[in-house]
């Protein structure tokens, strides 16, 4: 059964506290929080002060996404503001095993994710070392983009990776994820669903997140 992970960028930001409400009553596993800097990604989100707020609504895990440049200046400041969870870019870190290290030494999991056109084989060297990889699915940066079909090759190469070697690490997919392909996405050996416009755009998000769980 695949976690579900709404991400709150979708949501409506003038009621917050509704939706956060709305998440801890439904079968929402984790809070997906994405952090956007405008330089990394050419949009920009929130930071460390509303992640906090989540931390404050929810006992659920929250998956603190960094598309941010230099994240390793800011992981002691995310573990203070509540993150379970934090996930860097590949493409954003050249010393990527020392960003890995950094985060658990501070009690995290640790996550990697790829863009889009990068290839999971560069994950090999660091697989064993992490908790978490998130594929992206559509160019980070904005919500309500189409899922990129390619996506499920890299999820079964990224499966056979991690199988090969008997690894613990879950395969997060992140953009684009809606009810009608959430199953494909399951199948190809995807763990958890980060799903922002689906849920929350929907008309009834308890029972959309209800259907996703039930995949």
């Amino acid at each position: 059964m695949a976690i579900i992970a709404p991400s709150l960028l979708a949501a409506n930001f003038l009621q917050l506290q509704d939706e956060c409400d709305m998440l801890n009553k439904s079968q929402a596993d984790w809070f997906h929080l994405d952090v956007m800097d405008g330089r990394f990604v050419p949009n920009i989100s929130y930071g460390p002060m509303l992640i906090e707020f989540f931390r404050k609504t929810t006992t659920k895990i929250c998956d603190v996404h960094l598309m941010i440049e230099e994240p390793g200046n800011f992981v002691e400041i995310f573990k203070k503001a509540g993150a379970d969870i934090l996930t860097v870019h590949l493409e954003a870190c050249p010393h990527l095993h020392r960003n890995i290290q950094q985060i658990k030494s501070l009690g995290m999991q640790a996550g990697v994710a790829l863009n889009p056109h990068t290839p999971v084989s560069l994950l090999k060297d660091i697989l064993g070392d992490i908790d978490l990889v998130c594929l992206m699915s559509v160019n980070p940066g904005f919500g309500g983009q189409s899922f990129i079909p390619n996506t499920l090759e890299k999820i079964k190469q990224l499966r056979a990776m991690i199988s090969e070697k008997s690894l613990n690490v879950k395969i997060e997919i992140d953009g684009g994820v809606t009810e009608e392909n959430a199953q494909q996405i399951i199948q190809a050996g995807a763990d958890v669903l980060v799903a922002g416009s689906t849920v929350f755009k929907s008309p009834d998000p308890i029972a959309t997140i209800a259907r996703l769980k039930a995949m």
